[in-house]
């Protein structure tokens, strides 16, 4: 059985939806006071809820145009390219070169996982 297209377009998005997901619970962390209302009436981090149920949908859509797990699965790796991408955009992080080993690595690893 082979994976259609359509479900690792849907593992893609939902990585970089993940990531930005990510983001959106650090800066709802930044912005709560702690309390409970903090969290609960905080806009980043129901974005952030928002993103992950969002992923959980694009997971299930995936597997139900007949995606295979151990194809798809590592697709969603990525999403730590993504988050570090983010990172540097947003809060001008760093990205070394060992970040970059890494970013190949994943990338590598996605690649022989799939096959």
């Amino acid at each position: 059985m082979n994976t259609p297209i359509i479900s690792i377009i849907f593992y893609i998005i939902a990585a970089i939806i993940g990531a930005i997901g990510q983001y959106l619970y650090k800066i709802g962390a930044d912005k709560s006071d702690g309390t409970l209302a903090g969290y609960l009436l905080n806009a980043p981090l129901i974005g952030g809820v928002f993103c992950y149920i969002t992923v959980m949908l694009l997971f299930v859509a995936a597997f139900k145009k007949g995606g295979e797990l151990n194809v798809l699965y590592p697709i969603y790796a990525s999403t730590f390219i993504w988050g570090a991408i983010i990172a540097f955009i947003a809060f001008g992080l760093p990205i070394k070169p060992i970040n970059i080993m890494g970013m190949v690595l994943l990338i590598a690893g996605m690649y022989f996982m799939g096959k």
